[in-house]
């Protein structure tokens, strides 16, 4: 049996989860979804969409969608419904996870790597967060949280950019690139979302990331490698995510922004090879210090010994890696990283994955 695609939805209270779920499952789009629903929270989705007072767990609707809530751990609910769909009691073809509003997602991604059960049925397919523009900045600002949240995002949306000014909007997104460069931002009316840019974006998927993100090897826009050596000269694309015109050219080295954010990103890269052994003590022993603040981090590597890249990525502290295509005869074989983290000590990973370099 193929592996079931699943979507983990988080983000700010009052950033339209809710009515995004509700199209998701209204919509006779031909897909069975199982969405579960992470009960731990104030606000409910059941009451608007099922029937209540309910004591099933799990609730069949008529377009053939599934519903079910979290009574014990979320691998018990997973492992029931792939049980269920192996039988043949139930239909469906991918699961959504709705975190709480303030929930850490960390935990629940971190299920489809350690739970080997889990990992032989389901694919975590990416974490989508939606951020809420009216009330963002104020978020940001107070709940850690919030930002943990955009620190996990493979996808951004944001809601409510109609109750802001275009140039409060450009100022938040200029501010969430800052925290995590790697997800795309798609500004969205509250919660109305085309199916295809929620589902199947494979953003964990190591071997596919490449194929269809052929830039994760290029220039982030916010890659200014401040001080290491590894910095390109001065490559940031304007427009795309700073056309607002307060940003003179000259200050556009991160500083402009009034947030220091604890969540940051740095990237490392290098056209010298990896020696595993090197590399792989170095990544245990920051893991094991740094793991709990490490939020996402992931990357294609040239190791030495071997023709074909070696894609690794991790949340918290467990990470994987996994053989990707073989690098191309006249390809630059470069060496990339992308860290997203709470204040990671970035001179410290910098040194030492350049001591892991041959």
């Amino acid at each position: 049996m193929s592996l079931i695609p699943t979507t983990i939805l988080t983000g700010f209270l009052g950033s339209g989860k809710t009515t995004l779920l509700k199209r998701v499952l209204q919509e006779a789009h031909g897909q069975k979804i199982a969405v579960i629903e992470n009960e731990f929270g104030e606000e409910n989705i059941d009451n608007d969409i099922l029937v209540s007072d309910t004591n099933e767990q799990i609730i069949q609707m008529s377009n053939g969608c599934i519903c079910c809530t979290i009574r014990e751990d979320l691998r018990t609910t997973l492992r029931d419904l792939a049980e269920k769909k192996r039988k043949g009691e139930l239909d469906f073809e991918r699961v959504v996870i709705e975190t709480t509003g303030l929930a850490d997602p960390g935990p629940v991604a971190q299920t489809f790597f350690m739970d080997d059960e889990i990992a032989e049925s389901f694919l975590l397919d990416s974490i989508l967060t939606l951020v809420d523009a009216k009330h963002a900045a104020q978020q940001l600002n107070d709940r850690q949280e919030a930002r943990r949240q955009v620190g996990f995002a493979d996808q951004i949306f944001i809601s409510k950019t109609d109750l802001v000014t275009p140039e409060e909007t450009a100022a938040l997104m200029h501010r969430l690139k800052h925290m995590n460069p790697r997800a795309p931002q798609k500004a969205v009316h509250f919660g109305e979302v085309a199916l295809s840019e929620v589902f199947d974006l494979r953003g964990f998927n190591l071997n596919t990331k490449l194929e269809i993100d052929p830039d994760f090897l290029k220039d982030d826009a916010h890659d200014h490698g401040h001080g290491d050596d590894h910095a390109h000269g001065d490559d940031h694309e304007h427009g795309e995510h700073c056309d607002h015109p307060s940003h003179a050219h000259a200050q556009d080295h991160g500083h402009h922004h009034h947030h220091d954010d604890d969540v940051k990103s740095f990237v490392f890269r290098s056209d010298r090879a990896f020696d595993p052994a090197k590399l792989e003590d170095f990544l245990g022993a920051i893991v094991n210090i740094y793991g709990p603040r490490m939020l996402r981090y992931k990357g294609v590597l040239n190791m030495k010994g071997t023709e074909r890249k070696v894609i690794f990525q991790g949340v918290h502290q467990l990470m994987g890696s996994d053989l990707g295509p073989a690098w191309g005869a006249d390809e630059m074989r470069t060496s990339k990283m992308v860290f997203i983290g709470l204040d990671l000590p970035k001179d410290i990973f910098l040194q030492g994955l350049e001591q892991s370099l041959v």
